[in-house]
């Protein structure tokens, strides 16, 4: 520290005395130079159509030296490999034009705006691509001017060029073409969230993002949703979910998620008649990501980082990211109710529909992510979905929770056991990969399809609290024998996956659909819909619209309200029926039968109602928000610590989240 101080000490001592106005004669007035031209000796500039520049330059900098120290300037040297060769060398020669404008006649002219702006057209996707903002220097209205100021085209000499790419993005994709621009890799959350707003964007009159709550550490749960009138519940269609990544090692779902979104994004934009027909009579929710903390972990390969966690390892076994970061298992936390459901098969007028959560449940440990989506499911009318995992290659279907005394595999049907085998099948049967199965042969497996708890029985499952707490049928799909494949596999997985997820999403068309409506034709919100045979019932919507998942045959199907009559229909649904049949109903006024008093109205019960009773989403979103400060300080994109690491100014204009 001393030599320091010695060091900026001695030039101070032999220095010229500054002026000082009070001391009469010892200052004298300054004579400012002029800026004059001079050449050109940035060597990333050197092939610039012009040979002199001036400075100060456009953004201030006085001399050649302070050009070259800046980030700025060192950005444009390595803006062609950050951006993979893509929009080289417009970018690097638009810099040039800001930081060695051209000097003519003791004048610098400005770079013209429309060149800029075409530039900014095509290659601002390029620094989405890296999570990198538009640097600020190329800002078109800052530093650009029009034509009529007297500009110059610093890419005149690349014009010819560009008009040839022009002349082809002019040409339209072919249908077939569309999967050409999905980019078959990995992807960080932050990666994730910027495709699903990027793909919002393309087709903004087709979908919307949101979210539905906050991982554990802050990452946001997003969801992107496909129809034709984004964020409203369009009557008598049917809306279904697709969730995935929801064990943080098994990524491959997540990624599947992001390419159907970007595929139903595209091709409905291309006209193929399919997926519009599919969009403008379905709404699609796609949660790519439910649990972004484990696969953060998991990517990175880091099992020994701290999470505070007392019950000990976080990972075993390799699975690296599994779990959350409160080491959860989220296809494990969500409530039991299988075990409510077996506790009372043998009691009077028992069901397997709506049942409450328990009080008991929200005194263990809740993991924000199972809050969040069991929010979601309550608060949507999903008809269908589908879980996405990976370390087998099989479609499950509920239960998940064996019915054996003593929890051993055993198969245990649900009373919709036909209709959960159709969906499955329907899966399966479009999807060559899950034939083959992974090792030996799993006891009660057909043909890629098994019941969840014949499988490997579990308590907590997802599926099973979509099926027993809410309308929605879910199945699990095991996508691959390998948990976290390569990317070379990627593109073959895709198109594995591709035609059966889009078959899946017509299965939520099967069945039957209409309104419950009162004598004024007013919908009825909670009506019941029962059909014969079936120890299953599931409930009107807000305005008296229903969909009732059947297989092809014949139905007895009822309807009933508290304080209406019933009403019965028979119903006949054709094998080849490619769309659910409309069936409403017109219920009467009448007095409540006091046998059916306490049937009737579970659903109007507190004890359905009664969602966090003890207000744990405080704390959740307590815990989400500081975390959330916590991760927006520590995440950065890949190439920050290059240009951090060179000490000066933090380059926060890099950030697109600045």
């Amino acid at each position: 520290m001393l030599l320091v101080l010695l060091q900026m000490l001695v030039p101070l001592c032999g220095a010229v005395p500054r002026c000082d106005p009070q001391i009469r004669g010892q200052c004298k007035p300054a004579v400012e130079e002029k800026p004059k031209c001079t050449d050109i000796l940035l060597s990333y500039c050197d092939d610039m159509p012009y040979t002199r520049t001036m400075f100060p330059n456009i953004l201030g900098h006085g001399t050649r030296r302070d050009a070259e120290t800046g980030v700025e300037y060192l950005l444009i040297s390595v803006v062609e490999q950050l951006l993979g060769g893509q929009c080289n060398p417009e970018i690097r020669m638009l810099g040039c034009s800001v930081l060695a404008p051209r000097c003519e006649g003791s004048k610098v002219l400005r770079p013209c705006r429309s060149a800029c702006e075409a530039a900014h057209k095509r290659c601002s996707h390029a620094f989405e691509g890296i999570q990198m903002a538009w640097p600020y220097f190329l800002d078109c209205d800052r530093f650009f001017v029009s034509d009529q100021e007297g500009c110059y085209d610093p890419l005149e000499g690349l014009k010819g060029e560009q008009e040839d790419e022009a002349a082809q993005d002019l040409e339209v994709p072919q249908p077939q073409q569309a999967a050409a621009q999905i980019q078959f890799t990995y992807q960080s959350s932050s990666q994730m969230i910027d495709i699903l707003k990027k793909t919002e964007d393309q087709c903004s009159e087709i979908s919307r993002t949101y979210s539905i709550g906050r991982s554990t550490e802050g990452r946001e749960l997003l969801v992107i949703e496909f129809s034709t009138r984004p964020g409203e519940h369009q009557l008598l269609q049917p809306e279904m979910k697709f969730v995935g990544n929801m064990h943080g090692n098994e990524p491959l779902g997540g990624q599947l998620l992001i390419y159907l979104a970007q595929y139903l994004c595209s091709e409905y934009l291309q006209g193929n008649e399919r997926i519009q027909t599919l969009i403008n009579n379905t709404r699609i929710h796609i949660l790519p990501s439910m649990n972004p903390d484990g696969y953060e972990v998991a990517v990175s390969g880091d099992a020994d980082n701290n999470y505070s966690d007392e019950e000990g390892d976080r990972y075993v076994n390799g699975n690296v990211g599994r779990n959350n970061a409160q080491n959860i298992d989220l296809n494990r936390n969500f409530p039991d109710l299988t075990t409510v459901v077996y506790r009372r098969r043998r009691q009077k007028g028992f069901r397997t529909d709506h049942i409450p959560i328990p009080d008991n449940y929200w005194f263990g440990k809740v993991a924000p992510e199972t809050y969040a989506v069991m929010k979601w499911i309550r608060s949507i009318p999903f008809v269908l979905s589908a879980s996405f995992h990976s370390g087998d290659l099989m479609v499950s279907y509920p239960y998940d929770l064996s019915k054996h005394p003593r929890g051993q595999n055993m198969f245990s049907p649900t009373p919709d056991d036909k209709v959960f085998k159709l969906l499955a099948r329907t899966y399966a049967d479009s999807n060559t990969a899950i034939t083959r199965e992974c090792g030996s042969p799993h006891d009660g497996s057909q043909k890629g399809v098994i019941n969840g708890a014949q499988w490997g029985s579990i308590a907590g499952g997802m599926q099973d609290f979509n099926y027993l707490h809410s309308n929605c049928f879910e199945v699990t799909v095991s996508l691959g024998c390998d948990k976290f494949p390569p990317e070379e596999e990627l593109f073959l997985s895709w198109q594995d996956n591709q035609e059966a997820m889009i078959a899946f999403i017509e299965a939520a068309h099967r069945g039957i659909k209409g309104f419950v409506r009162d004598e004024e034709g007013k919908g009825i919100k909670g009506a019941r819909i029962s059909v014969r045979g079936i120890r299953h019932d599931i409930t009107t919507a807000e305005n008296g619209d229903y969909w009732r998942l059947l297989i092809p045959g014949i139905h007895i199907v009822t309807a009933s309200a508290p304080g209406y009559a019933r009403a019965t229909k028979k119903v006949h649904l054709p094998t080849r029926m490619q769309s659910a049949g409309r069936v409403d109903f017109v219920l009467q006024k009448a007095a409540l039968d006091p046998d059916l008093e306490e049937e009737e109205n579970v659903l109007a019960s507190s004890s359905y109602d009664r969602f966090d009773p003890y207000n744990q989403y405080n704390q959740y979103a307590m815990m989400a928000d500081l975390n959330q400060q916590r991760e927006e300080r520590a995440e950065k994109p890949w190439w920050w610590s290059y240009f951090v690491s060179l000490g000066g100014p933090v380059p926060t204009w890099l950030l697109k989240r600045h």
